[in-house]
């Protein structure tokens, strides 16, 4: 697993940020730094396979360490990313029925 510095992954979370904010105000798709528009969809399908990847290869490090093949550093590193990944699932998942719940509250 390649290290990412932390100014890399701040402006990476900017740009991505940033053309959410503008696709979301002039109610289009997101457009992605590649050129590629996707929907919401598929931007949130993509998201929870990133999540379910990394606590996979959490699992995959922690048993490495177990055979003796893993530094332990690496194992708590990936195992620090899984939990803080679950936290962020689990806070938008919490914002999306906080959500519709505000929706079915609304008068018709």
């Amino acid at each position: 697993m390649a290290a990412i510095s932390f100014n890399t992954a701040i402006n990476a979370y900017r740009q991505a940020a940033g053309a959410v904010d503008t696709a979301v105000a002039n109610k289009r798709p997101v457009a992605m730094p590649g050129g590629e528009e996707e929907s919401f969809a598929t931007m949130v399908t993509d998201s929870l396979k990133g999540a379910i990847d990394t606590g996979r290869a959490a699992e995959e490090l922690s048993l490495k360490q177990i055979a003796g093949e893993a530094d332990l550093k690496d194992v708590v590193t990936a195992v620090a990313n899984a939990e803080f990944t679950l936290e962020t699932v689990v806070a938008v998942r919490d914002k999306v029925i906080s959500a519709y719940q505000e929706i079915l509250r609304m008068p018709i």
